[in-house]
């Protein structure tokens, strides 16, 4: 008897919270650039930019955002010496007399991103949220030893990857606001983890 009577109330539970989320509400209402600093699994540190466009809320406090990014960083000392090692064991020398020097390595990744995040209102200026979401990632590798060979081709592609957010979004006036991330993605081909702050314009008719 109290599984029957508790079944209705869990899917009207269900119900209630599924009927939060529409579509009716999507629409462009903020425009954001943002620059900081990356750090990256096999790369030095280096500098990350992008624009962000805000496309309004699918739940009261979830909303939709549209990301394009873009940094280029040199391998680390230790992924170069990885990449000569295994050159140097797929060299067929009896005399093992050789040589090898990869010189100065850069790889690039251009993002696309979509992501939801959960906003916190921390008063009438401050908003904090929490965000997950999904990556495209396309990557570049070059370097005046690898160019045109074998080792350019293998960290040239498409990889895909898993964002996480933590910010904060300050109103500084009705249309501005001021924006500080931390932001990791997990990819199949590449780590990373930075730190960006950011300008927000948000439009008229959707602050």
């Amino acid at each position: 008897m109290v599984l029957v009577s508790a079944s209705p109330a869990v899917r009207l539970s269900a119900q209630g919270v599924l009927s939060q989320f529409s579509y009716d509400s999507l629409g462009l209402s903020g425009v954001q650039a943002d620059l900081g600093v990356l750090g990256a699994s096999r790369l030095r540190g280096t500098v990350v930019g992008g624009v962000r466009l805000d496309f309004g809320r699918v739940a009261p406090r979830v909303r939709v955002l549209l990301g394009l990014s873009y940094f280029k960083g040199e391998f680390d000392q230790r992924a170069t010496a990885e990449l000569a090692r295994r050159l140097r064991a797929i060299v067929n020398d009896p005399d093992s007399n050789f040589s090898i020097d990869v010189g100065r390595i850069q790889w690039s990744d251009l993002t696309g991103d979509v992501d939801l995040q959960y906003v916190l209102p921390q008063g009438r200026t401050v908003t904090a949220y929490l965000g997950a979401g999904l990556s495209v990632h396309v990557m570049n590798g070059s370097g005046a030893a690898i160019n045109g060979t074998f080792v350019e081709d293998a960290l040239d592609g498409v990889a895909a990857g898993l964002n996480g957010t933590l910010g904060f979004e300050i109103a500084t006036s009705p249309a501005w606001r001021f924006t500080l991330e931390a932001r990791g993605v997990l990819s199949t081909q590449l780590s990373t983890g930075s730190l960006r702050a950011g300008l927000m314009y948000r439009l008229s008719g959707k602050r």
